[in-house]
């Protein structure tokens, strides 16, 4: 490189082919060249930046070192957290699996209980309405065998308190039919059949404590006869003068005329043809007016107003020719059959078959798949 400089500094001539000669200060002089010192300074230059480019070189080669290290620290350290992690994440995943399988269970398990609910609730709501038609079917046996729209009614009622109590839309429909059954029922005229029957079984039960009209007897309207005192006997002195006196006389005619009035009796009967009875027929009379008031009692409750008139009647005949007309007892009896016998007992009563059917309806509604 010195010698290419060199080169460049001295140019070649024609006359420097013949050497010439050169004085030795002249050539001292040559090798103190400036040139001489810009390459000593571009020497020192390059080599300044060689050592520093090597020292960059050191301290990055430490450098990557140290951070190729901390990188491994770092990996070995990520790789144990990796290992960890993956620990954790297969106790996760068992415990996931766990979690799984028991959702599953629950899952099932809810379903189960689920379809207990259903069945449970299909079957209380098929208890209610088996309730509710035992109840209507009772109603309309109540209307059509005994005639005994109170019951009807009661049973109704309770049917559809039962509907409300159990408080699910869709008996809204069979809540109507009953509301329309018993809305007719409520209508209807009433006869009060179990208070007619215990006036029957009022006068039945006096029947053989009524007097008759040939048994009466006629109130004595003399006082009563003063106490006899005490005689004396009939061989004392007192006894033989007591028979001289006017006043044995006189109470010897009055017993007598007293049990003359015992043997006969004179009474006053307020009819043309006295009823009068043979000794022992009053026990059948009694009797018979007994089954004329049961044939009635049986008509009222078959609902047949024209046996259950004329068994009246017929008996409150018999209570005005056979029995005593002035004891309290009689007239009561009588008046209670007269009344029974002007009550209109025939109704016409409605059926329940819109209710039935709302039933019918509402099972075979439910039974559809």
């Amino acid at each position: 490189m010195n010698d290419e400089m060199k080169s460049r500094e001295l140019p070649q001539s024609p006359a420097a082919e013949s050497p010439t000669p050169v004085s030795a200060p002249a050539q001292g002089r040559s090798w103190f060249s400036p040139w001489l010192v810009v390459v000593a300074l571009a020497l020192g230059l390059a080599g300044w930046q060689w050592m520093e480019t090597r020292l960059k070189l050191t301290e990055t080669r430490q450098e990557m070192a140290r951070r190729l290290s901390e990188s491994d620290a770092a990996a070995s350290e990520s790789g144990a957290l990796a290992k960890q992690a993956q620990a954790q994440i297969s106790a996760l995943q068992a415990k996931l699996g766990v979690l799984e399988a028991q959702l599953a269970e629950s899952e099932s398990q809810q379903e189960a209980l689920g379809n207990l609910y259903r069945n449970l609730v299909r079957g209380y709501d098929e208890a209610v309405l088996t309730e509710i038609e035992q109840s209507v079917t009772l109603a309309s046996q109540q209307l059509q065998l005994a005639a005994n729209v109170q019951g009807a009614i009661h049973a109704l009622e309770f049917a559809d308190t039962r509907l409300a109590d159990h408080g699910q839309t869709q008996f809204i429909a069979l809540r109507k039919a009953l509301s329309r059954d018993l809305e007719r029922l409520r209508a209807l005229p009433q006869a009060d059949l179990p208070g007619m029957y215990l006036r029957l079984e009022n006068v039945i039960e006096v029947i053989d404590a009524l007097p008759l009209a040939a048994a009466g007897r006629v109130r004595d309207e003399n006082p009563p006869a003063p106490p006899v005192e005490a005689q004396p006997s009939p061989f004392s002195a007192e006894y033989w003068q007591s028979l001289l006196t006017a006043e044995y006389w006189r109470k010897l005619g009055a017993g007598f005329w007293g049990e003359m009035r015992s043997l006969v009796r004179v009474q006053r009967i307020d009819r043309a043809e006295p009823a009068l009875l043979s000794p022992g027929q009053d026990f059948f009379l009694r009797e018979n007016l007994k089954l004329r008031l049961l044939d009635a009692r049986l008509a009222l409750f078959a609902r047949e107003q024209r046996i259950f008139h004329g068994e009246l009647r017929q008996a409150a005949a018999w209570l005005e020719r056979y029995f005593d007309g002035h004891d309290q007892a009689v007239r009561n009896s009588l008046q209670t059959l007269q009344q029974l016998a002007a009550t209109e007992i025939v109704i016409d009563l409605p059926n329940l078959n819109e209710s039935l059917s709302a039933i019918k309806r509402f099972r075979a509604e439910r039974e559809r798949p």
